[in-house]
């Protein structure tokens, strides 16, 4: 019976030895169909299709709807790896281009160098193509490489900003997006010049996307969650069709890279020189819940950037808390009201957080009410208040987020506020009989000198699928981010502006995915790993008030929060050295991962013998970047790196070693004679005989020379040593 069916992953070996040496697209399809149950071949015609994709590029095998007895039998089969149900993944859910340094004929935005020639594929929940982000006003024709298309009911809403749009939805809904994810996230990273852009007046501007002369391929993968198979198909047209970079802002739980969809389709891509570009998730500030680990994905976390959308509550006893948010009355509301903590009614479990539906005590009118961080969106808090007869709301972070606080739409007066002014205030309200409070709105404010600050919930390091490559790389704008929308989020509808205001590290991967385009536009003949190296090497360790970048709870960032640091895209187009890395180099790398043969095979997709390979310890790979752990033995590893920056140069090596550990760099000076040279250095770490240290230790090293300065920064897990 058709209940009994779900839709597994299948990869089997690569058919070369049946076939031949090259299988080709008809092969492959052949192939696959012979792991297929007989009984699939006479299956009624009012059952969904068995064989749902037969992939050619992201892994050798496909999707197909089975039961758990049919894998059995598939397993019997000679070249049969593995099958598996597949997950769901999650989408991790204006000024900052001003942020990041990017002005119109100014740094790498200079001579009108806005990402013209690259085409940005994004893996997303689709896009809405009447927005006027994707007019392709100054566009010129995409490149004649270009082998994508437009679904055949999409074809007229296509042009040359918007020049691919597919859906992989199951039920073959357009392209067309329901959420507001993707319009958001392909605007940020190559939405055209809008002028007057605003959110309930805030925010005022042109609003555009880094790389704003990009084109854009859409992949439709995602409604409610992206079906691993689905982002498996889209990734494997995206190769076909011949992206430069591929922008995925969702994921899943860590996992081995053999078991992970996103991680096998961008070793395939980084294959093809196509840049993957992927959000970090959003499950900071807890340790190791980073997505998208592997050392051939550019994994992104989150910031603050440096505009505020400011509000204040003032409570009865002329105490002042400030918060953000993006609601903006019509007139200013001067008088105080009562204040509700719905938490104490105990009616329902969920009416602390003001869910939808749990907010029935009649005493709320009137009033403002206090509801938790979580659960449901702020803006649906905030129509149950509404519903509910209330005149306001403080949403009120968790504990863990520290001082991050959000600027979100409202549909009534309504702002964030962290967690230790939220406890302050309900302790007032447990001290009076008659607590009141007044909400006041300031609009916007540019300059906050503490950022960039690391956003409370991008996911941090260690990485647990390879702890030896420091992960997540960089760091880059992803909280109150502005940019398009399908439809108005005014709910009182003031305007029809079509933008809104959202965070995670859904919207810093864009960010970074336009950055690759802009590089790529200047430097095409640059790797993924050239690209990905120069905006790591390049990037910014101070925030604006020129001190290290914060964390949420303004205490100096870890390195396992910011990586490399926040990027700078003006240095990274020009960043004198840099390690590139052959995909050659990713064998040896997951042969010392102690994967199998056939787990390699799957990942680089052929055959594999470990023991013919001399294997790499993960922190050997040529990464601009070192994550080194150990107890007591010193390590000693080799870089090599490339200079693009003057022929005639001398780099000198400057180190930061991290407390309780020796470094050593030979040789100390790096002379260059010719551009493209190659040269190699070797790093020893060596624990200090006198360093009893367990835990996190941090440094780097850094190649200088005039101009240049190309910094690797460096992660120590020390172990605890014998006898201490």
């Amino acid at each position: 019976m058709q209940s009994d069916l779900e839709t597994y992953i299948v990869q089997v070996e690569s058919p070369e030895s049946q076939i031949s040496t090259q299988p080709s697209r008809i092969d492959l399809e052949s192939w696959y169909k012979s792991f297929m149950p007989k009984t699939i071949e006479t299956a009624g015609s009012d059952e969904k299709p068995r064989l749902i994709y037969s992939y050619q590029n992201v892994i050798i095998g496909f999707a197909a709807r089975l039961s758990a007895k049919q894998v059995k039998e598939m397993e019997k089969k000679p070249g049969f790896i593995s099958a598996r149900p597949q997950r769901i993944l999650s989408l991790h859910t204006t000024h900052t281009p001003s942020f990041l340094g990017l002005q119109q004929n100014v740094g790498l935005w200079r001579d009108e160098n806005y990402g013209e020639g690259v085409i940005i594929g994004l893996l997303d929940s689709g896009v809405t193509p009447d927005h006027p982000s994707f007019s392709d006003e100054g566009m010129p024709p995409p490149p004649a490489k270009w082998k994508g298309k437009c679904e055949s009911n999409f074809t007229a809403k296509c042009n040359n900003k918007l020049i691919g749009a597919r859906s992989y939805i199951e039920d073959k809904h357009s392209p067309i997006d329901d959420d507001g994810h993707g319009t958001h996230t392909s605007s940020t990273a190559a939405g055209n010049f809008v002028k007057g852009v605003n959110v309930y007046g805030n925010a005022k501007g042109t609003a555009v996307g880094i790389a704003p002369h990009a084109h854009l391929a859409i992949y439709k993968v995602c409604t409610d969650g992206c079906l691993e198979s689905d982002v498996l198909a889209g990734m494997d047209e995206a190769i076909d069709d011949g992206v430069d970079i591929m922008s995925l802002s969702l994921g899943g739980a860590s996992r081995s890279f053999y078991d992970d969809a996103i991680a096998l389709g961008a070793y395939s891509a980084a294959k093809r020189g196509i840049l993957v570009s992927c959000s970090a998730g959003n499950g900071g500030p807890s340790d190791s819940t980073l997505s998208n680990e592997a050392p051939w994905i550019l994994t992104v976390g989150a910031s603050t950037i440096d505009r505020e959308l400011k509000a204040t509550v003032m409570i009865g006893n002329q105490k002042l808390f400030e918060g953000e948010s993006a609601f903006s009355p019509k007139v200013p509301i001067l008088e105080f009201f009562p204040l509700i903590d719905p938490s104490l009614s105990k009616l329902n479990f969920y009416s602390p957080y003001c869910k939808p539906g749990t907010l029935n005590d009649p005493k709320i009118k009137g009033k403002i009410v206090m509801c938790k961080l979580g659960n449901v969106a702020p803006v649906d808090k905030g129509q149950a208040v509404k519903d509910a007869g209330g005149v306001g709301m403080i949403v009120y972070n968790i504990q863990k987020y520290g001082f991050t606080t959000f600027s979100d739409p409202h549909v009534l007066p309504a702002l964030s506020i962290t967690y230790q002014d939220g406890m302050e205030i309900l302790d007032y309200m447990n001290s009076t009989s008659e607590p009141t409070a007044r909400i006041l709105f300031h609009g916007t404010i540019i300059g906050d000198k503490e950022a960039p600050v690391v956003a409370a919930y991008s996911s941090r390091g260690p990485s647990l699928a390879s702890p030896g490559i420091l992960k997540p790389d960089i760091i880059g704008p992803g909280n109150n981010i502005l940019a398009a929308w399908p439809t108005s989020v005014d709910y009182d509808k003031h305007t029809k502006a079509s933008f809104n205001i959202i965070q995670g590290t859904s919207m810093s991967c864009p960010h970074l995915s336009g950055v690759a385009a802009l590089l790529k536009s200047t430097h095409p003949t640059w790797s993924p790993s050239a690209i990905k190296s120069a905006i790591m090497t390049t990037a910014n360790t101070l925030n604006l008030a020129n001190i290290p970048i914060l964390d949420e709870r303004l205490l100096p960032a870890d390195i396992f929060s910011i990586g490399a640091g926040h990027v700078n895209p003006s240095r990274a187009n020009d960043p004198g050295l840099i390690y590139d890395t052959p995909v050659k180099d990713y064998l040896p790398y997951l042969c010392g991962l102690n994967y199998t043969n056939q787990q390699v095979g799957s990942i680089i997709k052929h055959k594999v013998d470990c023991n013919k390979v001399k294997h790499i310890p993960e922190a050997q790979l040529n990464y601009p970047s070192f994550s080194i752990k150990f107890g007591e033995s010193s390590q000693t590893y080799t870089r090599t790196v490339t200079n693009i920056g003057e022929a005639n140069s001398s780099y000198s090596v400057e180190i930061d070693s991290p407390p309780g550990v020796t470094v050593i760099v030979k040789p100390s000076t790096l002379k260059f004679s010719q551009l493209n040279q190659k040269l190699k250095y070797q790093v020893t770490f060596t624990r200090r005989d006198n360093s009893t240290n367990s835990g996190i230790a941090q440094g780097f090293l850094k190649w200088s020379w005039k101009k240049y300065s190309v910094r690797s920064p460096i992660a120590v897990v020390l172990q605890p040593t014998i006898g201490f």
